[in-house]
């Protein structure tokens, strides 16, 4: 059990300050990290934005875990869970420190949910392929906070929630993910064709568009009972539950904007929300 004096030391290492955004970043493809192009571009204009922050939380579609787990060593190891892509983003390090102080914080927010302190992740690349482009000399320290897989939407917006305060603590908290995203269906030979969807990709980007400019976030965390196009834009829930985390974030005085807003190779889209 943590002691007075150990929650004390958190609250001093994270002091108040100006509320944080909040970010879903759709991250695509991990040759992002590496390559030059409209997307990257985005995420680099964003950067000049937002806030110098204390510390980064990062919830990445690629930790889906049984149970909640947030990474709490000092030094989170680079992950490369990918393959078939080229050396060179093999050799992709991304050495920010990582911070056990907010995960301790993190693990006290989200009580009575049992979190586990993770020694062994890292930084898989839903976080560093992104973060690499805000932060490219790797200074702010990043912790990633896992997705319990056997729980659902509304679990996770309502879990979200809990870490409001972390805003106003200097802490940047990021989904990452890709809310249109079916890897079975996409049409490689057109992967470089400018914003090009299938019929129903386009129809479920504007749909969730709406909803998300709305402020309407009901339907997105019901997106089970929805429309056929958003069934096959989210045949599974893990790329799509980032943006979720994001949205139960959200103060209802604070505007939500959109960026990088194109659909890839038919069946993917980059489409990235902002929340300040």
């Amino acid at each position: 059990m943590n002691t007075l004096n150990d929650l004390n030391k958190i609250s001093a290492t994270f002091s108040n300050t100006e509320k944080m955004p909040v970010l879903f970043l759709g991250h695509g493809s991990p040759m992002n990290a590496i390559e030059e192009n409209e997307f990257v571009m985005g995420f680099r204009n964003l950067a000049k934005t937002l806030p110098q922050p204390n510390a980064i939380l990062c919830i990445s579609a690629h930790w889906f875990t049984n149970g909640t787990k947030v990474t709490a060593m000092e030094m989170p190891r680079t992950i490369h869970d990918f393959g078939g892509f080229p050396q060179a983003l093999f050799e992709v390090q991304y050495p920010a420190p990582g911070s056990p102080e907010l995960a301790l914080e993190t693990k006290e927010l989200l009580k009575p949910v049992d979190v586990e302190l993770d020694e062994h992740w890292g930084l898989d690349h839903g976080t560093w392929s992104v973060i690499k482009h805000l932060y490219p000399e790797a200074n702010v320290p990043v912790i990633q906070l896992s997705i319990d897989y056997t729980k659902s939407p509304q679990y996770h917006f309502e879990l979200s929630m809990k870490l409001i305060d972390l805003r106003r603590k200097g802490i940047l908290i990021i989904g990452s993910g890709n809310i249109v995203h079916n890897l079975r269906l996409v049409d490689f030979p057109n992967f470089d064709k400018d914003n090009y969807g299938y019929d129903w990709a386009i129809e479920a980007r504007e749909t969730i568009n709406n909803y998300l400019l709305d402020g309407n976030f009901q339907p997105l965390i019901d997106y089970e009972k929805q429309s056929k196009a958003l069934q096959i834009a989210i045949p599974t829930p893990d790329h799509y539950l980032p943006l979720i985390y994001t949205l139960g974030l959200k103060d209802k005085t604070e505007e939500l904007s959109l960026f990088n807003d194109k659909l890839v190779a038919g069946s993917l889209s980059m489409t990235s929300v902002k929340i300040m």
